[in-house]
């Protein structure tokens, strides 16, 4: 599997230098108070990480990876593993730097406030990868911009009707008790959605002719 994960790190080697120039403009406008840095970073990670599928289909990787031993279940296993790398090496950067502009701008740093953000970027970024994933290894990468974009827009107009129907202050006075929790629920509830993204990816994946 190690293997797998330098080619895709090879791969995408070149959008490195992209991360660490957004890494800087991020940083400058963070300091400027123009832009809260904690979401995009960590996004951004996702999304380079989703062209390594279309590396993958250009060089048509795919049908020599079956060949080689457990190609199948490593190339899959490789895209998780390196992509949530990913996006825990750029929020631990993120966190770093969120930080250091907390002190410059405010001479105080609100750690509690930065990690819990944190903490739900991470959730929020993983949870697009569960969910992207295994529609990519199940249509391809432009299928599954479409099917996201239509997921998502889906979920803003069900949240929206959902809303003028539903006490949300009700539910949340009611899940109060859950806040001392939260963290763990969270860490909890990624592994887990993780986990059957991932066995749903491989699963598509074993069965995909080539």
């Amino acid at each position: 599997m190690i293997g797998f994960m330098k080619k895709d790190l090879a791969m995408i080697k070149s959008n490195f230098k992209l991360i660490g120039i957004l890494i800087v403009v991020y940083a400058v406008m963070g300091l400027m108070g123009k832009m809260d840095i904690s979401f995009i970073l960590p996004f951004m990670s996702v999304m380079i990480m989703i062209s390594s599928f279309s590396y993958d289909n250009y060089n048509k990787w795919d049908a020599y990876s079956i060949s080689l031993p457990n190609g199948r279940k490593n190339s899959v296993k490789s895209k998780y593993v390196t992509t949530i790398l990913m996006i825990l090496t750029v929020a631990i950067i993120t966190v770093l730097l969120s930080f250091i502009i907390s002190y410059v701008n405010t001479k105080t740093i609100n750690y509690e406030q930065i990690l819990v953000s944190m903490f739900g970027t991470i959730f929020g970024t993983l949870l697009v990868l569960t969910f992207m994933y295994p529609i990519i290894y199940k249509f391809g990468v432009e299928k599954a911009r479409i099917g996201i974009f239509i997921i998502v827009f889906g979920l803003v107009i069900i949240g929206g009707f959902l809303s003028q129907y539903i006490d949300i202050s009700s539910i949340s006075k009611s899940l109060s008790f859950l806040e001392d929790y939260l963290i763990i629920i969270l860490i909890i509830v990624t592994i887990i959605m993780v986990y059957i993204s991932y066995k749903i990816s491989e699963k598509i994946f074993s069965k995909k002719e080539f």
